[in-house]
């Protein structure tokens, strides 16, 4: 099956609209216990179909456990690389890190031995034409990147990094407060 039949039973499955809300200015975001409806900028809606291909790569849902899953997975496959993608990345990373730890490094494991599907550089609409299997087979590296006694020191490092992340505009907004005082 391609790769676009596998996406659009995604969204259907996790009530996303059809085009994944490419042509939608903003998107709603739940985090905190907050819905936010957040601007869809042109770099998101031009990635969208890649995170999304992601989360059906990985057999993952849009729960805040399958995101943070995607996350740890992203971060391994060097989305941070890409930014803005990969702040966002980081930021749902260390909100991850709160909730669901365990998805996040086993996302952050997975990825290891994976190339993020962004670098493989593949047209949209010949991704979209591609059959699973095939995907598959081009994100394999042919062996993981760092010894396996370092792999979990480099993620506490990316966990601090998205914890600074993550944590930096709370830590702002309480210094501009006790500095106003």
């Amino acid at each position: 099956m391609t790769l676009d039949k596998h996406l659009k039973e995604f969204y259907k499955e996790n009530n996303i609209p059809i085009d994944g809300g490419f042509n939608d200015t903003s998107f709603n975001f739940k985090v905190f216990g907050i819905n936010l409806k957040l601007p869809n900028p042109k770099f998101r809606r031009d990635a969208i179909h890649i995170h999304d291909l992601q989360h059906v790569l990985n057999h993952c849902d849009t729960s805040w456990k399958g995101e943070s899953f995607i996350s740890g997975w992203e971060i391994s496959t060097g989305m941070w690389k890409h930014f803005p993608l990969g702040f966002f990345s980081l930021w749902a990373m260390g909100y991850g890190m709160w909730i669901y730890p365990k998805a996040i490094y086993r996302g952050y494991k997975k990825g290891l031995s994976e190339k993020g599907i962004i670098d493989l550089n593949i047209p949209k609409q010949q991704l979209l034409e591609m059959e699973f299997d095939e995907l598959v087979s081009r994100m394999k590296k042919d062996k993981a990147n760092i010894f396996k006694a370092l792999q979990n020191f480099v993620f506490v490092v990316w966990v601090v990094i998205s914890q600074i992340v993550l944590l930096a505009p709370i830590i702002f907004i309480i210094l501009v407060i006790l500095f106003a005082i």
